[in-house]
């Protein structure tokens, strides 16, 4: 016989463990309500809870005012990763996530994406205070953003970490071009890289960076558009001597037959 929802309440408040892994996957409100009140609820059942993806906000409020069953930073994290979790409630439980708990929250798909980007500033508010070996760790598994932070920090060992970071993206490192307060190692390893050297806007960057060795640079410009090298050779964030060699090039195109750069790209 079914029972009514009045009894698996009463059940959900007075059941011993067992019971309880059951009770957790109840689909009504006020069952799940009543087991927050039950004294063999332990934190793997409220984990259990927690992973499932239809729980109202207002349950999961309740259990993050609740001091007792929120001490646990697992389940901070848990309450954090919940995409229902009240926007106020996810804002106040960061800042007590440990450093990979957040990279944790950053990367996950179903993370309101205000979540995320405030998990990836207590990130990068820590980045200068973080042993060699988190940033480490944190160049191979951090966003984009996350990344970006580490190259502008300029670490030896973690360059080419991060620079392998799969979820690094063109536009984050041209973000990280634009800045010229930088290591002259983390241009000089951008422009070598096996991806990003390849990357043609990433190459209209280099050619501007002030830090990027003068070979490299030179190496670049028979890729360059004409027109690109036109622009570039009014700017004067480059040093004078690449910008006359960069004027050079654009002017050798102008009279000559034509433009081998241009009509490559048009035969794509």
């Amino acid at each position: 016989m079914t029972e009514s929802l009045e009894e698996r309440v009463g059940r959900a408040r007075r059941a011993g463990p067992g019971e309880l892994t059951l009770l957790v996957h109840d689909p009504a409100l006020e069952v799940l309500e009543a087991l927050l009140q039950n004294p063999f609820l332990s934190e793997e059942h409220l984990l259990t809870l927690l992973a499932r993806k239809d729980l109202p906000p207002e349950l999961l409020e309740a259990i993050a005012k609740n001091e007792q069953l929120v001490s646990s930073q697992r389940v901070k994290k848990a309450l954090v990763l919940n995409p229902h979790t009240p926007r106020l409630v996810s804002m106040r439980l960061l800042k007590f996530l440990y450093l990979f708990d957040l990279v944790t929250v950053s990367l996950q798909p179903a993370v309101p994406a205000e979540i995320k980007r405030l998990a990836e500033d207590q990130i990068l508010n820590r980045l200068q205070q973080l042993p060699l070996g988190q940033q480490i760790t944190l160049g191979r598994r951090g966003t984009a953003r996350v990344v970006a932070g580490l190259l502008l920090e300029g670490n030896e060992p973690v360059i080419p970490v991060a620079l392998d970071n799969p979820f690094l993206t063109e536009g984050a490192l041209i973000s990280v071009l634009r800045r010229d307060e930088l290591n002259e190692s983390v241009v000089e390893q951008i422009a070598r890289h096996p991806k990003w050297s390849l990357c043609y806007d990433i190459r209209v960057q280099l050619v501007r960076h002030p830090l990027t060795p003068l070979g490299l640079a030179l190496g670049f410009l028979a890729e360059l558009r004409t027109a690109d090298l036109q622009l570039l050779a009014t700017d004067h964030r480059m040093t004078a001597t690449l910008r006359e060699y960069v004027r050079a090039e654009a002017e050798r195109r102008q009279r000559g037959p034509g433009d081998k750069a241009d009509s490559s790209l048009r035969s794509e």
